[in-house]
């Protein structure tokens, strides 16, 4: 077993374009950065997304930090709630990046992943919002912060914290991941 730390990369509903932060960090390091692949981006099923979570953690040869953009970051608090000891104590930490409000999302595929899971994750988190997030108010990423345990980072107004934002490569996103 190696100590080389393994980041999953987990996108959100209709995953992350070549243009996103996630994608560039996967392209400029493969060997570090590893996509989890959804089977139905577009109909996402939380029992489904939680399994596949779970399963490339399982798989990775050593600790693992996880690096989810919105409905990434639900999945991971769901993943967290029920997941064994045995692999949340595998995860050194988690970037957060703009956690979609499923509950509040008039989007009928997201439905099912309501509601948000609201424990204590049992390892380190950051969450990122801005201030203008469609999907997203501060408010309530705050809240997911505070009921996740983790601490808060809030950049100023980038939307959705996506390919739109015009972030390219993210060097904050970068800090805050080195920070883990």
């Amino acid at each position: 077993m190696t100590d080389r730390t393994t980041y999953l990369v987990l996108p959100g509903y209709q995953d992350s374009g070549p243009g996103h932060w996630q994608s560039l960090w996967e392209a400029a390091e493969p060997e570090v950065f590893h996509r989890v692949a959804q089977a139905d981006w577009d109909h996402p099923e939380q029992g489904d997304w939680v399994a596949r979570v779970d399963a490339a953690v399982k798989a990775a040869p050593g600790p693992v930090v996880l690096v989810a953009h919105s409905l990434g970051c639900i999945t991971v608090a769901r993943w967290a709630v029920g997941a064994a000891a045995e692999r949340t104590g595998a995860v050194r930490g988690a970037l957060l990046v703009a956690p979609a409000d499923v509950d509040t999302a008039e989007v009928p595929e997201l439905v099912n992943f309501r509601p948000v899971a609201l424990g204590a994750l049992p390892f380190p988190a950051v969450v990122v919002a801005s201030t203008d997030d469609p999907w997203v108010s501060p408010a309530r990423a705050r809240e997911f912060a505070a009921a996740w345990g983790a601490r808060y980072v809030e950049p100023g107004a980038y939307g959705h914290l996506n390919s739109d934002s015009g972030l390219g490569d993210w060097p904050l996103g970068r800090e805050l991941l080195a920070e883990l």
